[in-house]
């Protein structure tokens, strides 16, 4: 399982800027209207989705296993349409699309976490961010009657801890790779 995270470092570095610009973006418009957010979340979802999707095809044509990749892109790009395309979103509808989302990548992130056979700070980044996203969707369902500010509030504070982690896990892994990437000689000319 390291290998693959080393070899996609790049889409949990993307990942991680994108979960850090919503963060942002969340913080920036406090006073957020429903069809905003679904709008905003639609657009982190996808982009999730995607990046996942690019990451388990660059796995999967380097044979590592790229199943939790997958079903992490699937439901990225299942579930960010559904949150502005399904006729009268309403806010409840709109906490139980991000909640049961975070839910499964949450368990994702923490499955692929225990499938990592060595003791590294990386396995307990990848851990952490699962169970900063477990954590979001029961924040999610205990409030369910929060409004969109409310619900824009936890988000972006999810979406900040998520980012710093995975940016820090994508330097990890890419440090990792460099150092086992054989050095070249520079010869004189």
């Amino acid at each position: 399982m390291r290998v693959i995270l080393a070899t996609t470092w790049w889409s949990l570095l993307i990942r991680g800027f994108a979960a850090l610009a919503l963060a942002v973006l969340l913080l920036i418009l406090r006073e957020i209207s429903l069809s905003n957010l679904a709008l905003l979340f639609f657009g982190y979802a996808m982009i999730d989705g995607v990046v996942n999707l690019a990451g388990a095809i660059t796995a999967a044509q380097s044979h590592q296993r790229w199943g939790s990749l997958l079903l992490e892109a699937i439901g990225g790009v299942a579930v960010g349409p559904i949150s502005v395309a399904w006729p009268g979103v309403t806010i409840m509808r709109l906490i139980y699309i991000i909640a049961g989302w975070s839910l499964a990548t949450g368990l994702l992130e923490i499955f692929t976490a225990l499938r990592w056979r060595t003791r590294s700070r990386g396995k307990w980044m990848l851990a952490l961010s699962g169970a900063a996203s477990i954590a979001l969707g029961i924040v999610m369902v205990a409030v369910p009657l929060a409004g969109a500010t409310a619900v824009a509030f936890w988000l972006s504070a999810y979406a900040f801890v998520f980012g710093v982690l995975l940016v820090d896990l994508a330097f990890q892994q890419r440090a990792r790779i460099g150092l086992h990437r054989p050095h070249r000689v520079e010869r004189p000319a």
